[in-house]
């Protein structure tokens, strides 16, 4: 049996999930009417994007009942306070999946695109959360809704190095401190797709008395691959909108068919060497870009719509939550309680730069 699969016993396991949402939840016919959107392209961007309701902290209404857009320094007052209550509540839910406490963990890696923060949101939770002030940590800013795996790798990496210690990564998206209000179709289409949402994954390696016995079936962290799209580097951006004198991100409608015609490039390469197909892959949790982008996927990988249930769910009610979706996908498959020793998992994920995430998992 090749390498990478032999030695799974003495990698890192996902060892707990858990998520959170903010309080409020929209359907899009309530966003489009808050707002008093009545453009009819527009209007067919949002009811045609198989999303049925998302979570959203839209600006508050004024004495006219109308919402008006935020300051930036508003947007990032909002995104602190976002990230910290949703961040805090998906740690907590993950630890406790874990069977570990705030005192078990040893490191804390933060990931979020919606926010600046310095002191990161790390920190910041070490102090709100009373964790352990020499618990390790690092963040991860701006790499976008694929980030989520780029960290998983990083961390994978520091639970490898530090067997029985545990190991959080915290994805934290607060997209509504990332809405713009303009009569663009750019902006349109970016609105219509995304909502707050934040996702956490416990990695371990080796064995601890902190956690259960059942916890050394719980899945292996084998591979990872990454594939960059240097001519697709503009497609998915965050940059600085002048007129606005705010942050915007921009989608170029091409970008479901640049990921789409890449993704079997990445994922031979992921099982490059493992003696696996793609047939051998029993489980498939991919990121919930939107649509079009899942259907691309679907389509260049040869999948089925089985293989994506989860993926489509999440794009269903809650949207585009950036890079903490996957793991949205990963908790809904674990709820199932269909997987099995011996199992194989692909995790994939996509964004800015432009670029395609995966990783190899067994149970």
């Amino acid at each position: 049996m090749p390498g990478v699969l032999a030695t799974a016993v003495t990698r890192p396991r996902i060892v707990g999930v858990g998520t959170a949402v903010t309080a409020a939840s929209y359907s899009q016919q309530e966003v489009l009417d808050a707002f008093g959107i009545t453009d009819p392209k527009v209007r067919s961007v949002f009811l045609n994007s198989a999303i049925e309701r998302r979570n959203l902290a839209l600006p508050p209404e004024d004495a006219h009942g109308i919402r008006t857009p935020e300051s930036q320094g508003d947007l990032l007052d909002k995104h602190k306070a976002l990230a910290l209550e949703m961040g805090g509540e998906a740690l907590r839910a993950c630890l406790k999946e874990a069977g570990a406490e705030l005192s078990d963990l040893r490191h804390l890696c933060c990931v979020t695109s919606t926010g600046l923060l310095v002191p990161g949101i790390s920190a910041l939770l070490i102090r709100e959360l009373g964790i352990d002030r020499h618990c390790s940590r690092s963040d991860i800013v701006g790499m976008g809704c694929n980030a989520g795996l780029n960290a998983l790798g990083v961390v994978a990496g520091w639970s490898a190095a530090h067997p029985g210690e545990l190991a959080v990564v915290l994805c934290v998206e607060a997209c509504s401190a990332a809405y713009a209000v303009d009569s663009t179709m750019r902006t349109a289409v970016v609105n219509s797709l995304f909502g707050d949402g934040a996702a956490a994954v416990a990695l371990m390696t080796g064995e601890s008395p902190a956690l259960s016995p059942a916890k050394d079936e719980a899945p292996a962290v084998l591979k990872f691959a990454s594939c960059v799209i240097p001519e697709a580097v503009d497609a998915m951006r965050y940059d600085w909108d002048r007129d606005q004198s705010r942050f915007s991100f921009f989608l170029d409608p091409q970008i479901p068919y640049v990921v789409g015609a890449h993704a079997e490039l990445v994922v031979d390469r992921l099982l490059a060497g493992t003696g696996l197909r793609r047939s051998d892959i029993r489980h498939w949790l991919v990121h919930s870009g939107g649509k079009k982008v899942i259907d691309a996927v679907v389509v260049n990988l040869g999948l089925t719509r089985h293989d994506v249930r989860h993926t489509v769910g999440v794009l269903r009610d809650h949207g585009n939550v950036s890079s903490g979706s996957f793991l949205f996908s990963y908790e809904r498959l674990l709820e199932e309680g269909v997987t099995r020793p011996g199992e194989y998992g692909v995790l994939m994920t996509m964004g800015p730069g432009s670029t395609i995430e995966t990783a190899l998992i067994r149970w």
